[in-house]
């Protein structure tokens, strides 16, 4: 569910006319709403409410500190990557005792300022790194609460691109040498290796894969417990789907929760989430302007002021989104790709849509893009990003403004030697 509607040729989020909004501050740009939000991480905690789980918003999902700031106002806490999401969700207000660590490569200066603001948790994935978190946290001061994630080489049934749980990913630490690694955690100085951590993709669309993973989480949980390893977390991830397209049946979160309570709710362990797409999908849109359309021998094209700059989606997974005219026109529909001006023939934001064709200036809104959309995006072609707004009732608030030319060449110089004309 959403709170974006079309009506009378406007489109509203909530009760802010984004069409009158486009004319101030131009296209494209994202809009974000916070009753979708805030709606989305609501129902996922109150599935959840039996259970000592804390729910950790993938802030790559979307890293906007205004989005992350809304999460943190309702509870949540923060799963980061990298040590300006750690930066980010600190200023947004999240507890520190609420954020977790994950990802494959963190470095030497990444786990001491982790270490030093207190986070709850390290998601380890290797040997190696689990060494240098030991001797950071010798020379901090500090002990590292870690859990260690395994790689369950479970297949999850989503894009190559975002499966992150079988054997030849690049995540986690093999099954099979998950004893091993906790034994050598346990010999560690300053590491208090009490969780397992998994996390088998993203955009799951069936609870199969969870189950199977699950099942194997609570075996390898027992046979740590009986080693005399004391675990007290289990990271269970993220990567539940959400709908791109009309109508498309997933579990809903009631559904994933039955399932995580039949597997762990009988355990002693505090659990943590890592939703990202799941909250933030479907709460945000991009906006955007028809540039003019193009008529071909083999192919029709609306060129729009979006392009894979905005949302990669399509480009990176082959994605589906859906598209909307805001005014639609009369006329015989035509089949269209939607593309941008980015100077790359991967360059699309939809393929083969069925409309009339639609005049220049007209708007289009592009929905489910609150996720990956833009966290996503990029300045190719020198281009300038889109400003993301977040409205709340009938106010709204630019939340990123767009950058100007100037501001995003002053980031770069010309040596002085290349300054000399003669």
């Amino acid at each position: 569910m959403h709170h974006f509607r079309i009506e009378n040729g406007q489109i509203f989020a909530e009760n802010v006319d984004l069409s009158q909004l486009a004319e101030t501050i131009g296209t494209p740009f994202y809009c974000y709403s916070s009753a979708t939000l805030e709606r989305h991480y609501k129902l996922l905690a109150e599935a959840f409410r039996e259970l000592d789980m804390t729910i950790c918003y993938s802030v790559k999902a979307n890293s906007n500190l205004a989005v992350i700031a809304t999460l943190a106002r309702q509870g949540a806490g923060a799963d980061i990557v990298s040590q300006g999401e750690l930066h980010r969700a600190l200023a947004a207000g999240v507890p520190a005792e609420k954020i977790v660590f994950s990802g494959v490569g963190k470095t030497d200066a990444e786990m001491r300022a982790a270490l030093q603001a207190g986070i709850a948790q390290f998601n380890v994935e290797s040997i190696a790194e689990l060494e240098m978190l030991s001797q950071c946290a010798q020379d901090t001061g500090h002990t590292a609460n870690v859990a260690l994630r395994v790689n369950p080489d479970v297949d999850a049934g989503t894009h190559e691109k975002i499966s992150t749980g079988k054997a030849e990913n690049k995540f986690g630490i093999a099954w099979e040498d998950a004893p091993g690694a906790f034994d050598k955690a346990r010999q560690l100085p300053n590491i208090n290796a009490c969780g397992i951590d998994i996390h088998i993709g993203s955009q799951i669309t069936d609870l199969a894969p969870f189950d199977i993973a699950f099942k194997k989480v609570r075996e390898l949980y027992e046979t740590l417990c009986a080693a005399g390893h004391n675990i007290t977390a289990l990271d269970l991830g993220g990567g539940l789907g959400v709908p791109y397209e009309p109508d498309q049946s997933l579990p809903s979160p009631q559904d994933y929760a039955a399932l995580v309570k039949t597997a762990f709710a009988d355990l002693p362990c505090r659990l943590f989430l890592e939703p990202g797409r799941l909250i933030a999908a479907n709460a945000g849109i991009l906006v955007s302007s028809v540039i003019r359309t193009k008529k071909g021998q083999a192919k029709n094209f609306i060129i729009v002021d979006a392009a894979m700059t905005e949302l990669m989606r399509p480009t990176l997974y082959d994605a589906h989104h859906e598209i909307a005219v805001v005014t639609p026109r009369a006329g015989e529909a035509l089949q269209w790709d939607i593309v941008g001006p980015v100077c790359e023939t991967g360059d699309f934001i939809g393929t083969n849509r069925h409309m009339p064709e639609p005049e220049a200036g007209d708007l289009l809104v592009v929905y489910t893009v609150g996720a990956y959309g833009a966290s996503l995006g990029s300045s190719y072609n020198t281009r300038l990003a889109a400003p993301e707004i977040l409205v709340q009732g009938d106010q709204y608030d630019i939340v990123r403004r767009r950058p100007d030319y100037d501001e995003l060449l002053g980031l770069e110089a010309i040596p002085d030697h290349l300054k000399n004309t003669e």
